[in-house]
């Protein structure tokens, strides 16, 4: 299984919409971040997926090592 790559070293600040299905890239590989796009295929890691509970802007990780997967918990500052 291959190791996450953290896509940048700070968060992605989103806008979610309450009750929509979204797709976290924990690869770190994907093009379309901070959300999946297929290119973790072939390596073991899969993709966090998550329902918006309220229309927000919310902070996603982007490290990949973040202890509250799929957002920012703050674990960059230390990566």
């Amino acid at each position: 299984m291959a190791e996450p790559i953290p896509a940048q070293k700070s968060p992605y600040g989103v806008q979610l919409e309450a009750g929509k299905e979204y797709w976290w890239c924990a690869c770190g590989r994907s093009k379309s971040q901070p959300f999946c796009d297929g290119s973790h295929k072939g390596t073991g890691l899969s993709p966090i997926g998550f329902t918006a509970q309220k229309s927000e802007e919310a902070w996603l990780c982007g490290c990949k090592a973040s202890g509250k997967k799929p957002f920012c918990d703050g674990t960059h500052k230390r990566v």
